[in-house]
């Protein structure tokens, strides 16, 4: 089902006038209950609160005056959310992820059209959306599409976040929290079925506290089989995944002042790539392809050719510390190594990039790339506070280390006339050994923090809260591009940069359920080099400079909430990707880019809504919408005779929103059935800068019905059955797509309507 051209979306002057209207009544609201609930209802019926820490201490969400939006472990089972690349379906609408090109093991995020780029799959490349795991930075873009452990929350934080989080927070932050152990024998063991000969199986085990020591195993797997065909028979299908990995972690308490969590996580993530499918066929394509364009969804491509699975590993350790050192000071440690490995085996784009050049010619590009990674980092926090002012000062140090290599063989050779082929002798069976290094690089990165921020509460007046804070980060980065086109270079780059980060937040609360907040803050995105280009030449980091107003409320004795934050950021120095033109007839399979900076600033201005109520025991509705209007830059085109062009920004949506609902019915007397859809909606948005192609619109439904809460014995043990989908109408939408004058015009179609029944049991 592919969406008509109809559009539903909060035009800003319309926006502007309801929030006009609200504020007075927001300001002061509590709204009367009919007078037989008045005396219940507040006990009963109200929205969870939520606890987050963004900024380095717990606090409550309504009473942090920057835009959050928290996902739970509940909500994530009800989206069959399994890593994060499962937010792709738009349910956060300011947050936009999608995979690298093809290949779902790299992901590309962006927020508020703000940190997404164009290709920071390399190792001297960054992405501006930094993405945490208990306080831990995680370097790379690869890697992040594996599997969630047994997750509490992600916190997304919108907006640039230089000052508490540091280098590559442009955009905003995705904090991820994990369950703690709890020191007492418990859990959860679960499996389920799933459509495309899917199955996943999971353990989240407590085990009971040896003396002052709890510990914690967690372990999850998912497999699914490929969503299009691989024509080639005996070979893996497209958009396959098999995920699983491992946690345990171990809480040391010995005392009320003194805790230490350790914890060890390993995965593996294998999968094959996304189909690029030819919509509209080109002059260049052969007849086979042009027979089997088609602007709706194959279910198979139109040539088959080897495809290896895409197999990543990462393992890391972790050891957080914490010392109570007084009633109003605590100290906080954060020590993490971590390595990668990726993989990369992708004949996705088969279809899509395959010209007919003649009988007995070579074709079938087959994407090969192995990315090697390790980290380590170490983080400080002072945590205080005074009668009047609460307080952190922290230091972080971050190294890296991180390699790749590129080999890009001709699999297939055309048949006469182009309606057949075979497979290259010269290249089947594959031998990585004999095959030509197309490039090969590595870079080093060091990174050193200083930061600190503080909140006075003037005692005359307990509502006014000032923040201030900064943090200064100093860059060193190098690298070496050490293989172009088969041939050894010494082409390198070691460049520093050193930069201050400020922000300035004044909060002001409008009772005891209501606050309004106005902020100021900055971030940037790391510099560094290109190592898809031939001369690696080093490109600058990039920033943003951002004004934030907020208002955040609840009411109606907290059955109702209702969050807006209006923004307005410029953007300097952007990182713009431009790629060498495809030309059938160069021999050239390797792709060839260059990063520079734009020559100009942009805006980018919106608006974020989230309103959540309860207007019935067990019934919630929701609905969140983000509206960005953010500017086009320029930038000079490397490959185009120096000539000056336009550049749209990325993963940028115009409008966004996400509609969800939510009923549990008592059932049985002892159990209950717990209701949930979601429905998010989209505009289209760029994917890439060097074609300026928009993606389509797109509205995507997910369900989950669920039996909770089944007895099983006297000790308390329940049974949960639910039934599951994700896009459950089916809808058809392409999130990429590219056009060329040779080729045609392509893309990569979301995933199809997935379902499956899972059964967990807690005990």
């Amino acid at each position: 089902m592919r969406l008509s051209s109809s559009r539903v979306f909060l035009r800003p002057q319309v926006l502007a006038l309801s929030i006009a209207a609200l504020l007075p009544s927001l300001a002061a609201a509590e709204v009367a209950l009919p007078a037989d609930d008045a005396g219940s209802a507040a006990a009963v019926v109200a929205l969870d609160q939520v606890v987050v820490t963004a900024q380095k201490r717990a606090t409550n969400l309504q009473e942090t005056p920057i835009s959050v939006t928290v996902v739970d472990a509940e909500m994530m089972r009800d989206r069959s959310a399994i890593s994060l690349g499962s937010f792709a379906d738009g349910s956060i609408p300011s947050l936009r992820v999608t995979p690298f090109a093809t290949r779902s093991s790299a992901l590309n995020i962006g927020i508020r059209g703000i940190g997404a780029a164009g290709d920071a799959n390399q190792p001297a490349r960054d992405a501006g959306v930094g993405v945490y795991v208990d306080g831990v930075f995680l370097g790379r873009s690869q890697g992040l599409g594996t599997m969630l452990y047994d997750v509490d929350r992600i916190e997304v934080l919108k907006g640039p976040q230089g000052t508490l989080f540091g280098r590559n927070t442009e955009g905003g932050a995705l904090s991820i929290v994990s369950k703690l152990p709890s020191g007492e024998f418990g859990g959860r063991v679960s499996a389920g079925v799933s459509n495309y000969s899917g199955y996943n199986t999971g353990l989240h085990l407590d085990l009971p506290k040896v003396g002052d020591v709890s510990f914690k195993i967690d372990a999850v797997q998912a497999k699914r089989g490929g969503t299009t065909d691989n024509a080639m028979r005996g070979e893996n299908d497209f958009n396959s995944y098999d995920k699983r990995g491992a946690r345990l972690s171990a809480l040391w308490q010995p005392s009320d002042d003194f805790s230490a969590l350790y914890a060890y996580d390993t995965s593996y993530d294998g999968t094959t790539p996304y189909h690029t499918q030819v919509l509209v066929a080109g002059p260049y394509l052969s007849p086979l392809q042009i027979a089997g364009a088609s602007e709706d969804r194959r279910d198979s491509s139109i040539i088959g050719g080897p495809q290896e699975e895409n197999i990543g590993r990462t393992d890391g350790h972790l050891l957080n510390l914490s010392w109570t050192l007084s009633d109003n000071l605590e100290l906080k440690s954060i020590s993490s190594y971590r390595e990668l490995e990726q993989g990369q085996f992708d004949m996705g784009l088969v279809d899509a990039i395959s010209a007919y050049t003649g009988p007995n010619t070579p074709f079938g590009r087959y994407s090969l790339a192995q990315v090697y990674q390790h980290q380590y980092s170490q983080e400080f926090q002072l945590i205080g506070n005074t009668s009047q002012v609460e307080y952190l000062v922290g230091a972080f140090y971050y190294h890296e280390t991180a390699g790749d290599n590129a080999q890009t063989p001709n699999m297939l050779l055309w048949g006469p006339g182009g309606n057949s082929y075979t497979l290259n002798p010269a290249t089947n069976p594959l031998n990585l050994d004999t095959v030509r290094i197309d490039r090969a690089s590595k870079a080093w990165t060091d990174s050193l923090g200083i930061f600190g921020q503080a909140t006075w509460t003037p005692a005359s007046l307990e509502h006014l809260h000032l923040t201030a804070g900064g943090r200064y980060t100093r860059d060193d980065k190098n690298g070496i591009l050490y293989i172009v086109n088969g041939a050894g270079t010494d082409l390198s780059f070691d460049d520093s940069w050193g930069r201050f980060d400020p922000m300035v937040n004044i909060a002001y609360d409008l009772g005891d359920n209501a606050m309004v907040y106005a902020k100021y803050s900055t971030g940037f995105k790391a510099g560094g080099a290109n190592s898809r280009s031939t001369t690696y030449t080093a490109f600058d980091p990039e920033e943003v400079t951002a004004f934030e107003l907020g208002l955040k409320s609840q009411f109606w004795d907290n059955r109702a909430r209702f969050n807006l934050a209006l923004f307005d950021s410029k953007i300097a120095h952007k990182q713009v990707d431009f790629t060498l033109p495809f030309d059938p007839n160069s021999g050239e399979t390797r792709t060839t880019m260059i990063t520079t900076n734009a020559l100009n600033d942009a805006k980018s201005r919106g608006a974020e809504l989230e309103f959540s109520v309860m207007p019935l025991d067990n019934l919630t509705f929701s609905f969140n919408h983000a509206y960005t209007d953010i500017d086009a830059l320029d930038a000079i085109d490397p490959f185009g005779a120096g000539l000056e062009v336009t550049v749209q920004p990325l993963l940028a949506p115009k409008n966004a929103s996400s509609l969800g609902i939510d009923y549990m019915l008592p059932f049985a007397n002892f159990s209950a059935l717990r209701f949930h859809v979601d429905g998010n909606w989209s505009d289209g948005f760029y994917t890439s800068e060097y074609d300026q192609t928009l993606t389509d619109r797109s509205f995507v439904v997910n369900a989950r019905v669920a039996l909770v809460d089944l007895p099983l014995d006297a000790d308390g043990s329940t049974m949960e059955i639910s039934l599951w989908s994700r896009n459950l109408l089916d809808e058809e939408h392409l999130f990429y797509k590219l056009n060329n004058a040779a080729l045609g015009q392509t893309g990569i179609f979301n995933d199809p309507r997935t379902f499956g029944l899972d059964v967990a049991v807690r005990f």
